[in-house]
């Protein structure tokens, strides 16, 4: 039977163009992953098709051009830059004699290369678990039956059925440990909306210069590098402004298809990016691929559910573009929607806190609802937000209450109910924060 290989630092990159613009991937990016694992690419197999090989992803004869550049380069692992299926994987392997990566499993090696803290730790090892799930059938098809015997009788139960059996054990411990972390962070969120600190959270596609731009701001030593993905665990500190103080935090960059089962791991992470007050999202403006990019961080942004959370773009590096002075961008109602700055130059520092300061001033919603019974879980949704002012109840049962929140954080809930909250609004109030 074949043994399966280790991944190694020579790796056989394969990328394919497909018409459908939805599964298009980008090589360079696929270069610049291999090179953050810290695997040396030795060699690239290009091609076009309609659809993916249900075999083989790339069809018979260009996996045969796979093995052969395999061999002459002696390279030890192949990594795609798309998705493959188990048995895809299975067949690869098998006809180039290697291990076979695909690019989410390629992500969720570099994550783990990357997690420092234990609830980084647990949140990859639950992506990569809930990813592995799906491909235990690798590497045990030699093992059909636990064999019987003196000792050996068991339950009949195969060697694939244990393993799921582990792995669902596993993967419900790790969720129980990461709702622990989630309620300590619900916690200190709501420490800080009773401080009336607004929360600024830093979003953006990987190796936008986030981190970079959080330690000009802050004065902080955040681990920054020209690298994907070298920001994993999130990062608060305090960022003083001339009218008082926000709480700056520093997340994890995204990428086009960015993995469900990460989406999912990190959902307590990417609290810090749905609960903020504002956004700041850091765009590389000399990348020529930036406004997909800035696409695929909104589309991301959507999936969390933050995409109706007010925008300020930072436009970052400009120090790579020639004639591009730092400024602020206002729009028709005089508010700043774009900062043009270079966080390693130290260029339109001053110019960010000054748009923060005028975005944060921006108006906050007095609400007056009354919730009857019958949606009463829409208060848990106010008392996570620290929101509730005051509460009592009318004659027919229904819950009164004075809310305080941001115009963000109202907008979200409007539309995660369909509109129905609005229905209960019997006084309502703007107010400057």
């Amino acid at each position: 039977m074949f043994e399966r290989y280790e991944a190694g630092e020579s790796a056989v990159l394969v990328h394919i163009d497909f018409a459908d613009e939805d599964s298009r991937e980008d090589l360079v990016e696929l270069q610049l992953l291999v090179e953050s694992a810290g695997a040396r690419s030795v060699g690239v197999i290009t091609g076009s098709r309609k659809s993916p090989d249900r075999k083989f992803f790339v069809g018979s004869g260009k996996a045969e051009e796979l093995a052969a550049l395999v061999a002459a380069t002696d390279a030890n692992v192949v990594i795609f830059n798309h998705a493959l299926t188990p048995a895809q994987e299975r067949n690869l392997e098998q006809v180039c004699q290697c291990r076979v990566l695909d690019r989410t499993t390629l992500i969720l090696d570099i994550f783990a290369q990357r997690a420092r803290t234990h609830e980084g730790k647990l949140q990859v090892e639950l992506a990569q678990l809930r990813h592995m799930s799906t491909r235990l059938i690798r590497g045990w098809t030699h093992l059909e039956r636990q064999k019987g015997g003196i000792g050996l009788r068991g339950p009949g139960e195969t060697q694939l059925e244990t393993d799921r059996r582990l792995l669902r054990g596993r993967i419900k411990n790790i969720n129980r440990r990461l709702e622990k972390v989630d309620k300590q962070r619900e916690q200190s969120r709501r420490a800080r909306k009773r401080s009336d600190l607004a929360t600024v959270s830093l979003v953006g596609y990987t190796n936008a210069g986030k981190s970079t731009l959080f330690n000009a701001l802050t004065t902080s030593d955040v681990y920054a590098a020209d690298q994907l993905f070298a920001t994993l665990d999130p990062t608060l500190r305090k960022l003083d402004l001339e009218d008082g103080a926000v709480i700056l935090a520093d997340t994890v960059g995204f990428i086009r298809h960015l993995p469900h089962d990460l989406v999912a791991a990190f959902k307590a992470t990417l609290q810090e990016t749905r609960q903020a007050d504002l956004l700041l999202h850091v765009v590389d403006c000399a990348d020529e691929n930036m406004g997909d990019n800035f696409d695929q961080v909104q589309s991301v942004l959507k999936e969390i559910e933050a995409d109706e959370i007010t925008q300020l773009v930072i436009c970052n590096k400009i120090d790579l573009l020639e004639e591009l002075e730092p400024k602020i961008d206002y729009d028709a109602e005089n508010k700043p929607i774009r900062v043009w700055v270079s966080a390693q130059q130290g260029l339109g520092l001053e110019l960010v806190s000054k748009a923060i300061t005028e975005l944060i001033g921006e108006s906050v919603t007095e609400l007056t609802l009354s919730i009857p019974a019958a949606a009463g879980h829409y208060l848990g949704q106010f008392y996570r937000l620290d929101a509730i002012q005051q509460k009592s109840y009318d004659d027919l049962g229904n819950c009164i209450i004075s809310v305080r929140l941001s115009d963000a954080n109202w907008r979200r809930l409007t539309k995660q109910s369909q509109g129905e909250l609005e229905t209960f609004v019997v006084e309502t109030s703007d107010e400057t924060a």
